[in-house]
């Protein structure tokens, strides 16, 4: 069973990366600089074990100079909407695209003004059609003993936001002083010999 949840991880995380499709990074890129230019934020949001994938994400687009807050997926429609400013921008990581209390929080995003950026493994998804922006992130096979729980998916959202955050690094040019001063903790605090 591990080495067939190896060679199913191997081939979908390949399979994904070879078939990216950089106009939608792009696009979902354009729609945050746009919100960002009149004084919007940005926020990240997930159902399950997506929102684990949403608090990492928070966490590495802020460190690397896109300020991001991460927004509970089903406390949002019970007042953390509160949090969203009109003109925000907000990501929603759903696999199916389909989730009930994904649905609920994607259109009351929409509601308090804000744009919405999708990320799912299905293009013809809810997500995909109610999105401003829709990036694909899909497997065909999880790679576990019932091929239900999330593991290759999480892979593919993970790298498909990674991506996104090298486009949003990539337009800031973040020097390294700058990156310290947001992580002053740590090996990664520290300025490296070849960047005093």
């Amino acid at each position: 069973m591990l080495k067939n949840f190896l060679d199913i991880t191997k081939r979908e995380t390949l399979n994904f990366i070879d078939n990216v499709n950089e106009a939608e990074y792009r696009a979902a890129a354009q729609l945050i600089w746009e919100a960002e230019a009149k004084g919007g934020r940005v926020h990240i949001t997930g159902i399950g074990k997506p929102s684990h994938v949403a608090n990492y994400i928070a966490s590495l687009w802020s460190s690397t100079g896109t300020p991001t807050y991460f927004l509970h997926g089903t406390e949002a429609v019970h007042g953390s909407c509160g949090q969203l400013m009109e003109g925000d921008v907000v990501v929603c990581i759903s696999n199916s695209g389909e989730t009930a209390e994904m649905k609920s929080t994607a259109i009351a995003v929409k509601n308090n003004g804000c744009k919405l950026i999708g990320l799912s493994g299905n293009n013809e998804s809810w997500l995909a059609k109610f999105a401003d922006a829709h990036i694909f992130a899909g497997v065909k096979e999880e790679g576990g003993p019932l091929n239900r729980a999330p593991r290759a998916s999480i892979i593919a959202e993970t790298i498909a936001l990674q991506i996104l955050s090298i486009i949003l690094q990539e337009k800031r040019n973040i020097t390294p002083r700058e990156y310290v001063l947001r992580h002053p903790g740590g090996a990664l605090g520290q300025l490296r010999e070849n960047e005093k």
